[in-house]
């Protein structure tokens, strides 16, 4: 698949068929991933592939805000648990580069995903400190995001169809919104 057209066909899928991912393309995704920019070039991240299916259901039972928002997540072969070491990082202000070094190499491994023909979702609605106890993180690791990793569903289940609704995860703001010239508001 050509770059942009990479780009421009990933979206968030939150339906998997059963079939597991195999472990080359696992290796090609957790690769596009290592080779990520980073602050100082520290290398901050760290990644925990999870193919246990109990593993996966504890992760998807979490309740976020009194719901189990990531239920969908039983669906998935796999899932790519992104986490970074703040002492490999820096801060820039009261920006932490640790978790912006660790968030440019997940989208890297989900733009290689995309390109393989693989799914993947985007997930930042978790409780950091569960994931950490179900996982054995230890202190101080953070987790950043983690997404599932699979093959597509044909059919997207009604759960996924109602997410992109809510969210309109299709639209895009257009450029003239985002996009200032020379300084702000020009």
């Amino acid at each position: 698949m050509e770059f942009f057209e990479v780009i421009a066909s990933r979206h968030s899928v939150r339906t998997y068929r059963p079939e597991p991912v195999p472990e080359e393309l696992i290796v090609q995704c957790l690769e596009a991933a290592q080779s990520a920019p980073s602050w100082r070039n520290g290398q901050c991240w760290r990644f925990i592939v999870v193919q246990d299916r109990k593993a996966i259901e504890q992760l998807a039972a979490q309740r976020i805000y009194g719901y189990r928002i990531n239920s969908w997540l039983t669906s998935a072969p796999a899932v790519v648990v992104a986490c970074a070491d703040p002492r490999e990082s820096g801060q820039h202000g009261d920006l932490p580069y640790w978790a912006v070094d660790t968030a440019i190499a997940m989208e890297h491994l989900v733009l290689a995903a995309t390109a393989l023909g693989l799914g993947t979702c985007w997930i930042g609605g978790f409780d950091e400190e569960t994931v950490c106890r179900l996982l054995g993180i230890p202190e101080p690791i953070r987790v950043i995001a983690y997404t599932p990793l699979g093959y597509p569903a044909d059919k997207e289940s009604l759960m996924g169809r109602t997410v992109k609704t809510i969210a309109r995860s299709h639209s895009r703001k257009p450029l003239a919104k985002i996009v200032h010239r020379e300084r702000w508001g020009v």
